[in-house]
């Protein structure tokens, strides 16, 4: 019988593996390993590494249908996660009808109209700032993106309920920052307040499909589109799907956010050119959806920081059936991850990897790279749907922001990166400082007219 080729990796402990290293410092843990051993390495018994475009291309894309994100889900089994009736959390011809269910509230139309929404709500936070003062501006855009999106979702504003939709977020972060949590079914502390978080998200959600279901006027919305579907959903599947809807789609877009800020706040040379950018294309007034094609180094801005700190920092897929990938046998049932944190960095795509660089994505190097050395919303039929919505958001918001202030990391901040569900920045505090004077008047003439 010939010898199987597994690739190589850490040897970790006889009995925990490398789960206690990757707990302490996941990022650094993934690096150190992708860096020693190449473009397939082995984690575990059933757990590896893949760092090589072509490898992640083949997974995520999933051509042969071998790989799957949930094994067992759609085949008697089901998803034990917080929310296991949403789309994100199913697999088979169940994903594939949710997923063509919510598809059409994404379309470029329904994103581009939300665009005034945009801008309008974040100049609304904007007149909550006040120039020297240090802010927590994970804590105001976190509760802009939740706005924005709830308004998308279901064009209804969930001010009052804001702090309940956040201790939930919170509390699923929480539960997922480390490997070595207990199930949520062990009443810890984290689980209990995770569970309490839970039942009231739900209890709101309720709510929100109640009243939304009194109002008779025609929609077109995600919600209207779940409330009219071919076969009706129970109120468990509506309210995962928005949950999972609302959740990934306000955290994440607050993180790419931050940290945008908090790298132009380190590099004046990045951010005096887009002040210029926004200068010649909007003249001082406000940006909309339509000035997107003109904001381009606004958006590799925002794509560089995305580069540098994707919100997703990491996936994975199991692989069903024993394959090959790179030279070496995948045995059925192996955990299969792909990180966004490392293939990011690898030097071997971008220069000065650790470097911020927006102006690489305005090169010609930029169109000819490979599809999958940069990847932050996934790839292949699982995509992110909701990326088109996130790119508008974080370039309208990012241009909103930079037209009127000029940020400053506050003294002794201390910032670092939490690989949770999503990369959140912890520690960043912004002082934000007015533009020149001259800038502001060319701003009120040509808000007056002149």
């Amino acid at each position: 019988m010939p010898q199987v080729r597994l690739p190589p990796g850490p040897q970790g402990h006889f009995i925990a593996g490398n789960l206690v290293e990757f707990s302490e410092d996941p990022l650094g843990f993934l690096t150190r390993c992708a860096r020693e051993y190449g473009d397939v390495v082995r984690l575990g018994k059933r757990n590896f590494l893949l760092n090589h475009p072509d490898l992640i291309e083949r997974v995520l894309v999933n051509g042969d249908g071998n790989f799957v994100k949930l094994a067992g889900v759609g085949q008697g089994k089901r998803h034990k996660g917080g929310f296991p009736e949403a789309m994100m959390n199913s697999e088979g011809e169940d994903w594939l009808r949710k997923r063509r269910l919510v598809q059409p509230a994404f379309h470029r139309k329904h994103v581009a109209a939300c665009g005034d929404t945009v801008v309008a709500l974040t100049e609304t936070m904007l007149q909550t700032w006040r120039p020297g003062d240090a802010r927590d501006v994970h804590a105001d855009v976190s509760a802009l993106a939740l706005d924005i999106v709830s308004r998308f979702l279901f064009h209804t504003p969930i001010d009052d309920e804001a702090r309940h939709v956040a201790d939930a977020v919170d509390a699923v972060m929480r539960h997922t920052d480390s490997p070595l949590r207990p199930p949520i079914w062990v009443p810890t502390p984290t689980n209990l307040r995770l569970r309490r978080a839970l039942g009231r998200l739900n209890t709101l959600l309720a709510t929100l499909v109640r009243r939304y279901r009194e109002q008779p006027e025609s929609r077109t919305d995600l919600l209207a589109l779940l409330l009219s579907a071919p076969v009706p959903l129970s109120e468990t599947q509506l309210r995962d799907e928005l949950a999972t809807m609302i959740m990934s789609g306000h955290e994440t877009t607050a993180d790419a956010l931050v940290w945008a800020w908090y790298l132009l706040a380190q590099h004046p040379e990045a951010e005096a050119r887009l002040v210029a950018e926004l200068e010649t294309v909007l003249g001082g007034r406000l940006p909309g959806a339509e000035d997107l094609p003109r904001l381009r180094y606004t958006e590799a801005v925002v794509k560089e920081a995305m580069r540098l700190y994707s919100p997703a920092w990491i996936t994975s897929r199991e692989a069903l059936r024993d394959c090959e990938l790179g030279g070496f046998h995948v045995p059925a049932g192996t955990m299969l991850a792909v990180s966004q944190w490392v293939t990011h960095r690898d030097a071997r795509y971008f220069d000065a990897p650790e470097s911020f660089r927006p102006e690489r994505w305005l090169s010609e190097d930029a169109q000819r790279m490979h599809r999958y050395v940069y990847f932050p919303f996934g790839g292949g039929p699982r995509f992110c749907i909701g990326s088109a919505l996130a790119m508008m958001e974080t370039v309208l918001i990012t241009a909103c922001v930079a037209r009127r202030f000029r940020l400053e990391l506050a003294p002794g901040c201390v910032v670092r990166p939490r690989p949770a569900l999503a990369l959140q920045p912890l520690g960043v505090r912004l002082i934000p400082r007015h533009r020149s004077h001259q800038t502001q008047e060319g701003e009120v003439r040509h808000a007056a007219g002149a």
